[in-house]
């Protein structure tokens, strides 16, 4: 026979059964989501600005230019895309066949005005690279306040 101990007089054995729970839920929060679902998810954005454009870089491994769609909303820039993917592979004794469907939307506030006349996007090789020009009459002025 197998002795197990006996624990009833730890007044701090569920706290440490909590805390395990607690510490394996952290070792793997995402278990069962793949790389792929990741990369539909949550594509990754750079953001930048100088004194004229706000600059938009977004990594979109696997898509192709036609899955992709660039919009201007009020105040914001949004980035969408959705994908079919099917791979099949015959072989003489077996068929594997697998379909991924996946879809991703991010929607950046933008800081101020854009001139949306004069704005360029381009798709080379997975990246997506926006450029938005600043609207001229909401960029920063100086003005002088004469004080009595």
């Amino acid at each position: 026979m197998k002795l197990a101990p006996y624990h009833q007089d730890d007044p701090f054995r569920l706290l440490r059964d909590f805390g395990k729970e607690i510490d394996s839920f952290f070792e793997s929060p995402f278990k069962g989501i793949t790389k792929k679902d990741a990369d539909f998810a949550l594509p990754s954005l750079d953001i930048s600005e100088d004194k004229d454009n706000i600059y938009v870089d977004a990594d979109l491994p696997g898509f192709e230019q036609k899955d992709v769609k660039v919009k201007m909303k009020k105040d914001s820039l949004v980035i969408s895309a959705s994908k079919d993917d099917k791979s099949e592979e015959k072989k003489k004794n077996y068929y594997h066949c697998e379909r991924y469907q996946g879809s991703f939307y991010r929607e950046v506030a933008l800081p101020q005005a854009i001139n949306d006349k004069n704005i360029k996007a381009s798709y080379k090789n997975g990246v997506l690279k926006v450029t938005l020009p600043k609207s001229k009459e909401e960029k920063e002025k100086e003005i002088s306040i004469d004080v009595k």
